[in-house]
């Protein structure tokens, strides 16, 4: 009797009945008929030797089925990017790369990166979807994204991060705040000071929070923006003070606004920022050059 072999097409069967919560939703999203997909899970359990799905209602995977499900994604991203090494044609620009990106980030870094790859490489397209930095490494890592353009760290096993640059951290304030008669502010000028920051899954509210702890400013949790725009706001209205990167300075705080900015002395405080891809992707000669893009525009 041949022996039952392990396929791709199982388990990417297997996959998208865990993913959609159903076998007619799974075969549509797969292209294929129910039974025929049916057919496939049966004998993946038979190669794997036990029910990987619960029967009777809600295909939920089993105990046994959530360690394949787990193993499963691995493997069929690994094809994947083992696809792509086959893939690569001259310096590896081409096709569609998906990038995850923070909404600190992607809006004032990447419009003029983004207009020079599409100049110098008109093969290629930069698919780009903005994500909470919490999600941005487990989504990589899940498939999600080919790239993900972050402050740094990213917490995650099997990722490669490319640090690209140092970018420093400005203090906004009201135009009418006395801080405002300096020219450089030194950590000891927050002591006391009410302190505005972004929601906790923010990288750069991890960073703020250790800053209020080591000044002494008092950190406003009853006021986390949800953009760098809503913090920049309730600083201009005297709510409190801010850091702001000095990127989204650069392009959204002009003369005159309601908020005035001021540096640190000695470039205290900063953020670094990276390019991260999973460990063995294919394309990643070409991701090397494109953080060799974002290096020269640091």
């Amino acid at each position: 009797m041949q022996r039952l072999r392990l396929t791709a097409r199982q388990l990417s069967y297997f996959v998208a009945v865990a993913e959609t919560g159903g076998f007619t939703r799974a075969a549509e999203k797969v292209g294929v008929s129910q039974p025929s997909l049916s057919q496939q899970i049966r004998t993946l359990e038979e190669v794997i030797g036990g029910p990987l799905l619960e029967r009777g209602g809600p295909p939920l995977p089993t105990p046994l089925g959530r360690e394949v499900l787990e193993r499963a994604r691995r493997i069929l991203l690994d094809m994947r990017d083992l696809e792509d090494v086959r893939a690569i044609v001259g310096d590896g620009l081409t096709g569609t790369i998906r990038l995850g990106v923070s909404p600190t980030l992607g809006a004032y870094i990447l419009p003029a990166i983004v207009a020079r790859l599409h100049r110098e490489h008109p093969s290629l397209r930069v698919h780009i979807r903005e994500g909470l930095p919490a999600i941005l490494g487990p989504e990589l890592l899940a498939g999600a994204h080919d790239m993900v353009l972050a402050q740094l760290p990213v917490p995650g096993a099997n990722l490669h991060c490319e640090r690209l640059f140092r970018e420093p951290l400005l203090l906004a304030m009201a135009a009418d705040h006395p801080l405002h008669r300096k020219s450089a502010i030194a950590p000891a000028d927050l002591a006391g000071q009410p302190l505005l920051t972004l929601l906790p899954e923010y990288r750069l509210s991890e960073q703020v929070t250790a800053i209020a702890a080591e000044t002494g400013a008092i950190l406003l949790r009853d006021y986390e923006g949800t953009s760098l725009d809503a913090v920049r706001q309730m600083a201009g209205m005297g709510v409190g003070l801010t850091l702001l990167p000095e990127r989204y300075v650069r392009q959204e705080v002009r003369e005159g606004d309601d908020v005035v900015v001021r540096p640190f002395t000695g470039s205290r405080y900063y953020r670094d920022i990276g390019l991260l891809w999973r460990q063995g992707a294919g394309r990643a000669p070409a991701f090397h050059l494109i953080a060799d893009y974002l290096r020269a525009d640091g």
